[in-house]
């Protein structure tokens, strides 16, 4: 079998696609030289995608079922995100890169999305809504050009899932958050403390907006908190951030995040509920000269980044503790 380090061989239909963007995957061919098979324990949901599911008043883990049974991987129809998930390796092909590093047994989380992962599910075990995790029994498949990390000793399983699932976030925040540049996170969930602590270790001023009163500033992890509805984009400030950085979990919030950022500034979005076309024909439209900036979930480095974040960061431990318990 030839090398197929972006799992082509999976791709069902179209024809001719990545299988990021296959509507189909075939999760069940024999696994190839080089790839990696997993068997699942957990599935940390994307928190758009999550929240989508759980709008639509059926039960999340059958409707989880249904996608994945009908897709051959995790990739919510309606928002296009996945997730990540846990799991222990099960076999390890001898052409992958981390055949002579991993064996069967060991637990890694993946850290591509469950949108490009060939997944099989046998059993939904339990579904923790306040965490957007699911515990699962099934089968994955990591090609060789998917990345992956070790679980860390020092952290209980769920943070560790829960960083890991928004680890790209405060890797952008260091690269674009200047000592004295003045930042707006908006959305106070996971990844939007994991982009205030970083910001704030990186010397920015920090304020932290949502549509219920957040107790970042209180914690440490701002420097003033703001509430207002970001799908309304009159109620946001006007042009007072170099930075802002949307980590919301819900659509519409693209215009809020335009108008709140100064002239020449940036925006990063970090929100798999963001619609390009929607910030940039809106920029245009109020005629606002800003850099925007889509937030990969990769950056090198990007897992080590994160973990010793929280392990530095009481506050942090705090907030994914309570929000994985």
């Amino acid at each position: 079998m030839p090398p197929d380090p972006y799992g082509l061989r999976r791709v069902v239909r179209p024809a001719g696609v990545l299988p990021q963007q296959a509507e189909v995957l075939d999760p069940g061919l024999p696994l190839g030289p080089d790839e990696l098979a997993i068997d699942v324990e957990h599935l940390n949901i994307d928190a758009a995608s999550f929240r989508q599911l759980e709008s639509t008043g059926r039960e999340i883990g059958e409707q989880v079922m249904e996608i994945v049974r009908a897709r051959g991987k995790m990739q919510n129809p309606v928002t296009g995100s996945g997730g990540m998930l846990i799991g222990r390796v099960a076999a390890v092909g001898r052409e992958h890169p981390a055949f002579s590093e991993l064996k069967p047994g060991d637990r890694i989380a993946t850290l591509v999305s469950l949108t490009l992962t060939p997944l099989v599910l046998d059993e939904i075990r339990a579904v923790h809504k306040h965490a957007e995790r699911l515990d699962v029994r099934g089968r994955a498949v990591l090609f060789a050009s998917g990345l992956w990390a070790a679980l860390p000793d020092d952290m209980p399983l769920e943070m560790s899932l829960a960083v890991l699932d928004v680890c790209g976030a405060p890797a952008w925040v260091a690269r674009l958050a200047k000592k004295g540049t003045r930042v707006l996170v908006i959305g106070a969930g996971k990844s939007g403390s994991l982009a205030c602590a970083q910001a704030r270790r990186n010397g920015a001023h920090v304020t932290v907006a949502d549509v219920r009163r957040s107790s970042f500033a209180d914690d440490g992890l701002a420097d003033a908190a703001l509430v207002f509805d970001a799908t309304k984009p009159l109620e946001a400030p006007r042009g007072e951030f170099d930075l802002v950085v949307n980590c919301a979990s819900v659509p519409r919030t693209e215009m809020a995040s335009i108008l709140a950022a100064r002239e020449g500034g940036e925006v990063l979005f970090f929100s798999m509920a963001t619609s390009f076309t929607a910030a940039a024909l809106g920029a245009e439209g109020v005629g606002k000269d800003v850099r925007l900036t889509i937030g990969n979930g990769y950056a090198r480095g990007h897992a080590r980044l994160a973990l010793d974040l929280v392990r530095s960061t009481p506050a942090l431990q705090r907030i994914f503790a309570a929000r994985v318990g």
